[in-house]
């Protein structure tokens, strides 16, 4: 129901240790971030039944750590249950049985995360030799980094996609040198628009008019990926925004953000972002990550009843200021 681009944090801490490592290291200080979200449907009709299933709760990694979560949910759901879904996230289940207008969720949590960077022990290997060595590898983590090789529901494997891809990708090229290029092509080449596509735009559509947002950009750089037969996932999150000099930070301006991770053998995943043409750091909150956007939609459910609704959101995330540290830039 609704708009599932827009992110909802889990109600409460749910330990959930990833199932895979992530090559990038912490390092540093860490930034503490406060993210408050607000979703609210208004129905012209009574909805009789509402079921959702949330993926919003910041998932834990190497380089951020849960302070605190919580989520209100109006009307009180007859049921809430958590859970961890296939990918290792943590979900949320919710069902509203009594009959309503309207339905407000307010989700406010607490991060710390850190400056990330690569290791010292990491060797990039050239990107044409990964898909055999993944092909080859036996142990559980490569095992599993096959399944971000393949098609998903939304992100095809196809020519065109690979196509675009190889300028970035000569014979030989380290693949975090390769990866990163195609990431800096993204940004340079697609323009940023939120009116020129919705949840259910193809990626090929994207390619051929070069317009979208970061959920586009990050679904049409793994497309490319996949197409040269690389593993590489969808991750969702936030990230904190600073206003153009001089200007005053809206409260309610930022949104719900995506981007990329890639596998390297022998060492893990490292995260791009084609959005922004950076290696995601401390202003990037990571929600959850799986095949692609349709594996952790936000908020996906049905309802009965309500005929036409309208939807209001408004995401913030801020720094925490604490004592004796310098104001983010």
């Amino acid at each position: 129901m609704g708009d599932c681009r827009l992110a909802i944090e889990a109600r409460r801490l749910y330990v959930c240790a990833p199932k895979i490592g992530n090559g990038q290291s912490a390092i540093g200080n860490f930034m503490k971030l406060r993210v408050t979200h607000k979703t609210e449907y208004l129905y012209t009709d009574p909805v009789s039944l509402c079921q959702n299933t949330l993926h919003l709760q910041p998932r834990l990694n190497d380089r951020q750590f849960l302070i605190s979560s919580e989520i209100q949910v109006q009307p009180e759901p007859a049921v809430r249950s958590e859970r961890v879904d296939f990918f290792g996230n943590p979900e949320l289940y919710l069902a509203m049985q009594e009959p309503h207008r309207s339905l407000t969720i307010v989700a406010r949590c607490e991060v710390d995360v850190a400056v990330s960077a690569i290791k010292d022990d990491f060797v990039s290997p050239p990107w044409d030799s990964v898909p055999e060595m993944l092909k080859a590898a036996r142990d559980p983590v490569s095992m599993e980094a096959l399944q971000y090789t393949y098609e998903s529901p939304l992100v095809p494997r196809h020519p065109l996609l690979a196509d675009y891809a190889r300028p970035s990708f000569p014979p030989g090229r380290p693949l975090k040198e390769a990866v990163f290029d195609l990431t800096e092509r993204i940004h340079d080449e697609f323009t940023f628009d939120t009116r020129a596509t919705n949840v259910g735009t193809p990626i090929l559509d994207v390619l051929i008019h070069r317009h979208g947002v970061c959920q586009d950009f990050a679904q049409l750089q793994i497309g490319c990926l996949r197409s040269l037969g690389l593993p590489a996932r969808y991750v969702s999150g936030y990230l904190l925004t600073n206003p153009p000099p001089g200007k005053t930070r809206l409260i309610g301006a930022d949104a719900s953000h995506a981007w990329v991770s890639v596998f390297f053998p022998s060492y893990g995943w490292i995260d791009f972002d084609p959005t922004n043409a950076v290696i995601p750091s401390d202003k990037h909150i990571t929600i959850a990550w799986a095949r692609d956007y349709d594996d952790i939609c936000p908020v996906k459910g049905v309802i009965l009843g309500g005929r036409h609704h309208a939807l209001s959101v408004s995401v913030d995330v801020q720094r925490i200021e604490e004592p004796g540290k310098p104001s983010a830039n």
